[in-house]
């Protein structure tokens, strides 16, 4: 084997131990995360709405920006869902942020969230689909940072589950009335 290509063989290995090291949380260092608390299972009626609330949580000495951040270089928090045939994933809520400012931009005040924030979706099972237990499933879309620097964009998997129940009956309208008698 020649020289050059030993040395272009050991290269190429460097590069890949490189990036399998990025990859990798260092210990010692915290990593930015967001988590969802368990949702209890959601009773909902056949063709009624209803609101299912979500409840995240942001790691401790991080933030990630709101929905609706201020500029238009930052990533916002998007919830994105895909249900089973026959519900409808109505409007998605996300809470206003908090207007903070950090080290890498003190005059600019951003919009974030901290700790817990609540997402609320608008679930509605249309008026045929079978009674039973559903699973919907999606993502959280979100940059994490701290007071220093913002990390690269991640995706929490989401997932809760709705009870379909049939629900009480259409009320019946008096039928017309004859103009015979009946007894």
């Amino acid at each position: 084997m020649s020289i050059i290509r030993k040395l272009s063989l050991i290269l190429a290995l460097l590069a890949a131990l490189a990036a399998a090291q990025d990859n990798q949380d260092l210990p010692g260092r915290k990593t930015p995360s967001v988590s969802m608390a368990p949702s209890p299972v959601i009773t909902v009626t056949r063709g009624r709405p209803n609101t299912v609330n979500l409840r995240f949580r942001v790691g401790a000495g991080f933030h990630v920006n709101s929905n609706q951040p201020k500029s238009e270089f930052l990533i916002p928090t998007v919830l994105k869902l895909s249900a089973p045939t026959d519900i409808v994933i109505g409007r998605v809520t996300y809470p206003a942020g908090t207007d903070m400012s950090f080290a890498f931009a003190p005059e600019d005040k951003l919009s974030v969230y901290t700790g817990e924030f609540p997402v609320v979706v608008d679930v509605r099972p249309l008026a045929g689909v079978i009674p039973a237990r559903y699973m919907i499933r999606g993502e959280l879309k979100y940059q994490a940072c701290d007071k220093a620097a913002c990390y690269p964009p991640r995706k929490l998997p989401v997932q809760f589950e709705v009870k379909v129940i049939k629900g009480p009956p259409p009320r019946r309208r008096n039928p017309g009335q004859s103009p015979h008698v009946h007894l």
